[in-house]
């Protein structure tokens, strides 16, 4: 059995195929989405209220909470950490 895959983890196979990064970058945004959809229940903040704390549209808070829309920007993040009383942290890891 020659599979060169075998005793390799799956980020390693990630890599090699050229996916590791838009796979990662897809992940991050699915906890995003879930983490600002929690957070807006803790603080019973509908989409409607969101967008008119946020001054921005009720569409624009319909793409920050699509996990699958990547579009989001890092300005909207922190405008929404903010009427979250979050702060937004990015690292290199």
């Amino acid at each position: 059995m020659n599979n060169k895959f075998i005793g390799s983890n799956f980020d390693d196979f990630l890599e090699e195929e050229g996916l590791l990064a838009e796979v990662e970058a897809t992940a991050i945004k699915r906890v995003l989405a879930f983490q600002i959809g929690e957070l807006m229940k803790e603080h019973s903040l509908s989409k409607a209220a969101m967008a008119k704390r946020m001054k921005t549209s009720r569409s624009s808070i319909d793409r920050l909470l699509d996990p699958k829309n990547e579009s989001v920007t890092l300005h909207t993040l922190e405008r929404a950490a903010l009427v979250l009383g979050k702060r937004l942290q990015i690292n290199f890891i």
